[in-house]
C-alpha cells in the first residue's frame, strides 16, 4: 500500500504527459497532499474549486435519483485534461485524486486506467 505522497509521486511519474496530481478531501476543499503544478498550475487552488465540482455532480445524480456511482469526471481544456477519480472503500468516501493532463502528451484512456491502479494501492 502506497501512501498519498508515493501515490501522487507514481502518478506524476507513471502517467505520460501528468502536469500535477492532488489528493482532495471534497468535504473541505482541503488538498491532503499535491505534487507537479507550479505556475502552470497551482493544485491547491484547483483542489478547492474541483470540489465544488464534485459537489454539484453528487448533488445532481441524487436530485435523479441515480443510485450509480461516479467513478471519475473528466473536464476537458483546449490544451488540458482534468480527471477526478473518486474513492471507494477503506474509508476513503469523501476523497478524490485529481490529475492534470497536457493534451498534446496525454494518453487518456491509459491514464484513466493508470489512476484507477494507483486507487488500488493508495493508503490514506
Amino acid at each position: 500500500m502506497a501512501n498519498t505522497e508515493a501515490a501522487l509521486k507514481e502518478a506524476t511519474a507513471s502517467i505520460q504527459g501528468a502536469i500535477g496530481a492532488a489528493l482532495v478531501d471534497y468535504g473541505s476543499g482541503m488538498a491532503l497532499g499535491t505534487v507537479g503544478g507550479g505556475e502552470e498550475l497551482d493544485l491547491t487552488v484547483a483542489a478547492a474549486g474541483n470540489t465544488d465540482v464534485v459537489r454539484a455532480k453528487v448533488r445532481a445524480m441524487e436530485m435523479l435519483g441515480l443510485k450509480d456511482e461516479i467513478e471519475d469526471i473528466l473536464i476537458t481544456l483546449g490544451g488540458q485534461y482534468h480527471l477526478i477519480r473518486l474513492l471507494k472503500g477503506r474509508g476513503n468516501v469523501g476523497l478524490f485524486l485529481y490529475l492534470a493532463l497536457d493534451k498534446q502528451r496525454a494518453n487518456l484512456a491509459m491514464a484513466r486506467h493508470q489512476l484507477k491502479r494507483i486507487e488500488n494501492t493508495l493508503e490514506v
